[in-house]
C-alpha cells in the first residue's frame, strides 16, 4: 500500500480520504442511466464480456458468490440462476444509488431468495474469513482508492480454492486502435453523458479513470501480490476489456 496521502481521481490528484465521495457523487448522477449508458457506450458489447465472465468462473449449483460493485445487477442475476435456492449470491455495493437501483430490478425481474444486497466497501469487506467460492468485480476495481488492500480482502473472504475474477478497462493491444480509442472516449463519451444522462463530467471522469487503471500485466502482477495463484487474463475487443482470474491456494 502505498504512503501517500493522495491519489488519483480520473487526471485529477486529490487527497485519498476525498476520492470515495468524488466517485460517489459520479454514480450517484449516473445511476438511474447506467444500463441505459452502458448498451450505448458499449453498443451491447458488455453483454458479450459478462458472459465470458459468468463462462470462467465456475460456479455451479449451491456456490456462495460476491459481486462486489454489482451495480445494477447484471452479474448477480447470472449467478443466482445458476446457483439455484441451495445457493448464495451477495450484490455488493458501496454507492447507495446503484445499490436500489439494482435491488429495484432484480427483485422487479423476480430474482428473490438467494440473493442479498449488501453495502460495503471493497477495501473493507464485512464478511468471515472464507465465505465465497467465488468473487466477481466488474468495472468498479479502477474506482477503488486502495486496490492492494482491496486485492487482500478478496482473498480473504474466499474460501480455499476460491477464485477471483476482476473484468476491467485495460490497455488496447493495437497502435490503431489506442487512438480510435482515445477519439471516441474523450470526444464521443462525454457529449454522450451530457445528451443522454445530462452528466458530461462523470463521462469524462470514465475516460480518465480507465486511463490510471494498471493495465494487464501490471494488475496480474498486482493480483499475485495479493496472494492469488494461477493468476491469467484473457483480453477482449482487443483489450480494451480484460478479464483476469485467480485462485487462492
Amino acid at each position: 500500500m502505498s504512503t501517500k496521502k493522495t491519489t488519483h481521481f480520473g487526471y485529477k490528484e486529490v487527497d485519498k480520504e476525498a476520492k470515495a465521495s468524488m466517485v460517489a457523487d459520479v454514480f450517484h448522477s449516473v445511476a438511474s442511466r447506467y444500463d441505459l449508458m452502458n448498451d450505448l457506450m458499449s453498443a451491447g458489447i458488455h453483454r458479450i464480456w459478462k458472459r465470458f465472465t459468468i463462462e470462467l468462473s465456475g460456479v455451479r449449483k449451491g456456490n456462495a458468490v460476491l459481486d462486489i460493485a454489482g451495480g445494477t445487477g447484471d452479474l448477480a442475476a447470472k449467478f443466482s440462476r445458476i446457483v439455484g435456492p441451495e445457493g448464495r449470491v451477495v450484490l455488493a455495493d458501496i454507492n447507495a444509488s446503484m445499490l436500489q437501483v439494482g435491488r429495484d430490478k432484480l427483485l422487479d425481474t423476480g430474482h428473490q431468495g438467494n440473493i442479498e444486497f449488501v453495502q460495503a466497501d471493497a477495501q473493507f469487506l464485512p464478511f468471515p474469513d472464507n465465505t465465497f467460492d467465488c468473487i466477481t468485480i466488474a468495472f468498479g476495481l479502477r474506482n477503488v482508492t486502495e486496490k492492494e488492500i482491496a486485492l487482500k480482502d478478496m482473498l480473504r473472504v474466499l474460501k480455499p480454492g476460491g477464485r477471483l475474477l476482476v473484468l476491467e478497462f485495460s490497455k488496447p493491444q493495437s497502435e490503431v486502435l489506442s487512438k480510435a480509442y482515445d477519439t471516441y472516449s474523450f470526444r464521443v463519451l462525454p457529449l454522450m453523458g451530457r445528451l443522454v444522462a445530462n452528466d458530461a463530467d462523470s463521462y469524462q471522469y470514465l475516460a480518465e479513470s480507465i486511463r490510471m487503471h494498471p493495465d494487464q500485466e501490471t494488475l496480474k502482477e498486482m493480483m499475485e501480490d495479493a496472494g492469488f495463484h494461477g493468476v491469467e487474463f484473457h483480453n477482449m475487443t482487443g483489450g480494451i476489456v480484460a478479464l483476469h482470474r485467480g485462485l487462492k491456494a
